[in-house]
């Protein structure tokens, strides 16, 4: 064992070696969420002392339009006097608190709104606790635990991190990609070939040799937003990095802000994989319609944030208009955030799509 070595990479070694290779889905879980040695167990992982930086991070203008958004929603929607305002991974909080601060004005939104927060880490839940502290907050597990009632709902960033299975195509089906050990070390491997129902209409698009991923935990949350909006009302907004179709493999680990090889520290750099934009929506609509996928970017300025950004920059110069314009570019710019970060909605039946996805 080099010197190197945290201390889960010394426990799943032992695992492995004690029982045989795992999934990556759950080489990912243990790495994200070891209760002792995970990632998100362990650490505040956002902003300039973290490993990467969010789109609430960069600025306020992203919560507040999302925040906008969500409350004309509700409006459109009649008003419901009870509702669920829930974040799926809320990381610090910022992005619920610039939501909570854009619609304080819309009269009657923040009286019926229970705010609901889905977080595993307790370590995170503690600065969110801090962030929101003025707030009458309720934090769950998992979306299964939040109330009955219309769900207005946000993402961001959230099913990246979700642990995913990789696939290799073969003549005769598919090797599931694993993680072994190999000379003391973490190493990746296949299994034998099998067959993989949820697979089989990728054999029309894929050659020998391709590689797909698979996220179950984010098509069967995607399939409880729906069916939850479905039976009450409500709005569901999900922003992330990915694209429609997944093809090939996009398993990523951020270390510092710098790019790390996925098995070489794990609990200590955050894992994450594109998001499979087709999977969420077939999962969803079953339930209730969803929207058409578009860019981060475009989505923000149907939003307005053209207009937010000037309207802020009026009282700024210097090095803070310098700062203001620059986060206004690397979340919409194609360069930046603009297209590669993704956003869909789930809404209810009868009902148009949520303002910014309008056709």
């Amino acid at each position: 064992m080099t010197p190197q070595m945290t201390p889960l990479a010394k426990i799943l070694i032992e695992r492995i070696t004690d029982t045989g290779p795992i999934t990556l889905a759950d080489y990912m879980a243990e790495c994200l969420l070891h209760p002792k040695h995970g990632y998100y167990s362990t650490r505040d992982p956002f902003g300039a002392d973290g490993d990467f930086t969010t789109s609430p991070e960069i600025s306020q203008m992203f919560g507040e339009l999302l925040g906008l958004c969500l409350a004309q929603t509700w409006l459109q929607q009649g008003s419901p006097t009870e509702f669920v305002l829930a974040e799926l991974g809320p990381g610090r909080g910022t992005l619920m608190a610039d939501v909570l601060r854009a619609t304080k004005g819309v009269a009657g939104f923040h009286a019926a709104a229970q705010i609901t927060l889905v977080e595993a880490s307790a370590a995170l839940q503690k600065i969110q606790r801090e962030c929101l502290s003025d707030y009458d907050v309720t934090w769950v597990g998992t979306i299964g635990e939040v109330s009955d009632a219309p769900l207005y709902l946000l993402a961001n960033e959230f099913f990246d991190a979700l642990p995913i299975h990789q696939y290799i195509m073969d003549a005769d089906g598919w090797r599931e990609r694993l993680v072994g050990v190999t000379d003391g070390e973490l190493a990746f491997g296949a299994s034998g070939v099998g067959d993989v129902p949820p697979l089989n209409h990728r054999r029309k698009d894929c050659r020998d040799g391709d590689l797909v991923e698979v996220c179950g935990a984010a098509t069967a949350i995607a399939t409880e937003i729906a069916a939850r909006i479905a039976a009450f009302g409500g709005v569901a907004i999900i922003v992330d990095y990915g694209d429609w179709r997944s093809l090939g493999d996009t398993v990523q680990a951020l270390r510092s802000h710098e790019f790390d090889t996925p098995l070489a520290h794990p609990g200590e750099a955050d894992i994450t994989a594109h998001v499979d934009f087709e999977a969420l929506a077939v999962a969803a609509v079953t339930h209730t319609p969803v929207s058409k996928m578009i860019g981060q970017g475009e989505l923000l300025q149907r939003l307005g944030i053209d207009q937010r950004t000037e309207a802020l920059a009026q009282g700024l110069s210097g090095t803070a208009l310098e700062a203001h314009t620059t986060a206004h570019r690397r979340l919409t710019d194609p360069t930046e955030m603009g297209t590669l970060f993704k956003a869909i909605a789930f809404y209810p039946n009868g009902h148009q799509p949520p303002p910014g996805f309008t056709p």
